[in-house]
């Protein structure tokens, strides 16, 4: 690359270092998609026998052989790493880190952290996938206190997510699980001051929580310094390496060291997204989830055969005149259908808040915190908060309009029931949506029944 370098100066010897740097940063991303396109045999020829990170050093004896096993709680997790470690003072925690877990209410591992933070911490590439409500937060936020250097102030803990309130709610679980650690860690979202970022970023921070679109920015702008970044974290990964965000994570990635570790967690990994991670990770740990068991234990899954799309409305106002929860969400598939519906519950003497994605932030923030509070017990949303956001004492989620597509099913429904709790998801159904309800049953190999009279006594 050096040499390369010097032969632009001599090709262009009055052009000005801008010019020059533009053509290298081509140069960089046309290397970076020409070997996007290398088949899988060269890129493990490349890696074999070496992870190449700097941090795996010394511990590829510590791969166990490829195999499966199961873990009842949470269902089996298919997995090439064997390893279990059922406490968490047998992690090996820095001792700050271990009361930290401890303090924040965790007692035993769950499922998904027995396998998956001992090869995180151990520096390899890492593709985990577990049920919704399983504790996948808590995985790498451990994983990424462990791994980093608090005498240092520069960033080494890059944590990216889909929407501004899961980045929110990731940042609170690794302060409050870091909390004697005096960890500094920074929300980088949308919506917020872009130079109050910058100077908390130019101040020091160990991690950086954020959306890829502002992360970018603060990276463009050498506000985030990516020279020591160690761990990338890619939460619900499904959705940020999709065409909507995949275009961004390669941008991103692309400004991060050569020997940068990746770690990827989403409640479901569809092939598609499997076969893109080749392209930026190596030799990966994967802990995934056969198919057939990702829907969630705990949660009874009923339909309501409202037969027509007009229907659906007084459908739910009855639904919600004979039932008592703590909290629900009702998810609807647009901005529109999301504000007609709170409009009408409204008008109907119903105490209920709307939340959708291109909302002011403050406004979205105060709308979060009165749900969490339970001063809104009723929140209608679109596919915004169907991602990560943990929120307690939900106990009822209504597809007023059945998901796009599959995989936000087991998004939306795991809102409710989160942790092993009770829950439930009703599905409005309209004579079109019966393919589409078929669909989700074959491909969760799952059976959802006509909702029964006396679904009050079953909340």
């Amino acid at each position: 690359m050096q040499a390369f370098t010097y032969s632009l100066n001599a090709l262009f010897p009055s052009a000005n270092s801008m010019f020059l740097m533009s053509i290298l940063d081509i140069f960089h991303v046309l290397l970076f998609y020409f070997d996007s396109f290398m088949s899988d045999s060269r890129i493990k020829s490349q890696t074999n026998g070496s992870n190449s990170k700097s941090s795996n050093e010394g511990h590829d004896s510590q791969i166990p052989k490829t195999g499966e096993h199961s873990v009842d709680s949470n269902g089996t997790i298919e997995s090439n790493w064997t390893e279990l470690v059922k406490e968490f003072d047998q992690m090996n925690l820095r001792e700050q880190l271990l009361r930290g877990v401890y303090n924040y209410g965790f007692e035993r591992p769950s499922a998904i952290q027995q396998t998956a933070i001992k090869p995180c911490i151990l520096g390899h590439d890492v593709i985990a996938q577990a049920q919704s409500g399983t504790g996948k937060t808590a995985t790498f936020s451990i994983s990424v206190l462990q791994r980093i250097d608090l005498q240092s102030k520069e960033c080494q803990a890059l944590i990216l997510a889909p929407t501004r309130e899961l980045a929110q709610q990731i940042q609170k679980v690794v302060l409050a699980i870091g909390d004697y650690m005096g960890v500094t860690c920074l929300a980088c979202i949308g919506g917020g001051s872009v130079q109050e970022d910058i100077r908390r970023l130019q101040s020091g921070v160990n991690i950086v929580v954020g959306t890829p679109g502002r992360v970018y920015d603060m990276l463009d702008r050498s506000a985030l310094r990516s020279k020591h970044i160690k761990m990338l974290v890619l939460d619900e990964a499904d959705e940020m390496l999709r065409e909507g965000f995949k275009d961004q994570i390669y941008n991103i990635f692309m400004k991060m060291p050569s020997n940068i570790q990746t770690v990827i967690l989403s409640a479901t990994m569809p092939k598609e997204v499997l076969d893109v991670t080749t392209k930026f990770m190596t030799d990966p740990i994967k802990i995934l989830v056969k198919k057939d068991e990702l829907t969630l234990e705990g949660i009874h899954q009923f339909y309501v055969d409202v037969q027509l799309e007009d229907h659906k409305f007084e459908t739910l106002c009855d639904l919600y005149s004979t039932i008592c929860v703590a909290k629900s969400i009702i998810f609807c598939n647009t901005r529109r259908k999301v504000e007609y519906v709170a409009q009408q519950m409204t008008a109907r003497d119903f105490t209920v808040s709307a939340m959708y994605g291109n909302m002011d932030q403050a406004e979205r923030n105060t709308i979060m915190s009165a749900f969490r509070s339970g001063s809104s017990r009723v929140l209608i949303a679109t596919d915004l908060m169907a991602r990560g956001i943990d929120v307690q004492q939900v106990n009822l989620v209504v597809n007023y309009d059945l998901p796009t597509n599959r995989e936000n099913y087991i998004h939306r429904i795991g809102r409710s029931g989160r942790f092993g709790r009770k829950g439930a998801a009703i599905n409005f159904v309209t004579n079109d949506d019966r393919s589409i309800m078929r669909s989700i049953e074959q491909f969760y190999n799952t059976r959802i029944q006509e909702m029964p009279a006396n679904i009050a006594d079953l909340l």
